[in-house]
């Protein structure tokens, strides 16, 4: 987009001292560059405070790297919209920046988007993390409703759109997920800096129901999945039937966070992904597969390579029965209150059950080196052993978790762990070091080899 006419948000008002709201001279600057046929919006040094901004196509948003565009806390500077959270679509609060059905869109410039999440992070949880709105649906029996019903806006969400670039941005305490790509095609993530997402739900960058997505040269720490490709949930997720496909996501490190994750909302499937020049630094999972048995989904077809992980508890984490607390939605008998149109969404049945048991197949994971058995351990009580572990995977009998092909694979961990329903594993130069040199624990498994199992320091 070189050559063309800048917009200032200046010229419209804005005035970026950290307290004037500046959401109505940025719109404006957005707004007079597509009406121009496309055209640059730059924010220059200062800290710009907005509500929800949408940048429309052919715009470039240009947040210099002298720059914060720090959101509004304000339920209000965030109007609802029609989109997909979580699964389910619903009416759910604007990020502060969204793409909604544009196309040739670029959101760069060096500097920092600011969510300043800690008014929704309390609003959830409360101050301690033991409160909020988390303990009171929990103790009526709404634990699967809590996060849909407290609405967080996103740092930006790109949504039925195409031809869109995010690059070289700093994002920061987002009140719930960092970057959501949805429903989009021709994505490209690269150089962004996400951290200091210390709240609920605060995902790096979720690719779902999209196509033709690329990630890049990202650093991701945060509280929930660094890295999560998705596509619906459940019934609703079923009768959108859209894969996330064709993805890659590579040359990135992933810090806290729940790792690379597929899943838990499989519904619409998800193929042909690839993943690798990844680097994973204590965070909770490594490659991370999850759903749930209403879920439903075709996985396939993923490949992830050149993988190194440091003190990672879990590197490879395969639960197809994932938090069913969270992932099976069911009215407590006795409830006499009103019932949200989103409660019928989630609690639609999907039928036949059998239509909701997820299955991933033809996976290949190769040149990974795991090293966590020197993590320090926390205190377990009643003698309980350490936490890492090299496998840990559970799916169905009706449905095994199969043709996995693990090919150069050096793992240490405290133990070896657990492989429940799999089938047709193929390992080739795979080695498990562990501090007992047990293998792993294997429950209905058919033509599962095994890998080279070791004890650490023999």
């Amino acid at each position: 987009m070189s050559g063309i006419r800048e917009y200032r948000p200046e010229e419209y008002g804005a005035r970026p001292d950290g307290e004037t709201l500046c959401t109505r001279a940025i719109q404006e600057a957005i707004d007079a560059a597509a009406a121009a046929g496309g055209g640059r919006v730059v924010l220059g040094g200062g800290v710009y405070v907005t509500g929800a901004l949408f940048v429309k196509s052919k715009v470039e948003l240009c947040i210099s790297r002298e720059a914060e565009l720090r959101g509004v806390v304000d339920e209000s500077a965030y109007p609802a919209i029609r989109s997909r959270v979580a699964g389910i679509e619903m009416d759910w609060p604007a990020a502060l920046i969204n793409v909604i059905g544009q196309e040739d869109v670029v959101i760069g410039g060096g500097g920092k988007i600011n969510g300043q999440g800690e008014y929704w992070w309390k609003k959830y949880w409360g101050t301690d993390r033991l409160g909020g709105m988390r303990k009171d649906y929990t103790a009526r029996g709404l634990r699967w409703a809590v996060d849909y019903d407290c609405g967080r806006p996103r740092n930006v969400l790109v949504h039925e759109s195409r031809r869109i670039r995010l690059e070289y941005l700093r994002l920061i305490r987002s009140p719930f997920w960092n970057v959501h790509i949805c429903y989009s095609e021709h994505v490209t993530v690269d150089r962004l800096d996400i951290r200091d997402n210390r709240g609920p739900s605060t995902d790096g960058i979720d690719i779902d129901s999209s196509a033709h997505v690329l990630v890049e040269n990202c650093y991701i720490d945060c509280n929930d999945d660094n890295l999560c490709l998705k596509s619906g949930r459940d019934a609703d997720g079923l009768r959108v039937n859209r894969p996330t496909e064709h993805v890659v996501i590579r040359n990135c490190v992933t810090g806290r966070g729940g790792g690379i994750t597929i899943g838990s909302e499989t519904s619409g499937g998800v193929r042909d992904v690839e993943i690798y020049n990844i680097r994973a630094e204590r965070t909770e999972n490594g490659v991370r597969l999850k759903s749930a048995r209403t879920r439903g989904g075709l996985i396939e077809d993923i490949r992830v390579h050149d993988i190194e992980m440091i003190d990672v508890p879990n590197p490879f984490s395969f639960q197809l029965n994932w938090n069913p607390s969270y992932s099976y939605a069911q009215l407590p008998a006795d409830w006499e209150g009103e019932v949200p149109a989103h409660w019928k969404v989630l609690a639609a049945p999907v039928i036949p059950e059998e239509r909701g048991i997820p299955e991933f197949r033809n996976i290949e994971i190769r040149n990974v080196r795991v090293r966590s058995a020197g993590m320090i351990p926390p205190s377990h009580p009643g003698g309980k052993p350490p936490v890492s572990k090299a496998f840990d995977v559970g799916a169905y009998p009706e449905k095994p978790i199969r043709g996995i092909r693990w090919k150069d694979i050096d793992i240490e961990t405290h133990t070896s762990g657990s492989i429940t329903h799999a089938r047709d594993w193929t390992m080739e130069n795979v080695k498990v070091r562990t501090l007992d040199g047990q293998p792993a624990r294997l429950e209905s498994c058919v033509n599962v080899q095994q890998p080279e199992w070791g004890k650490i320091g023999e």
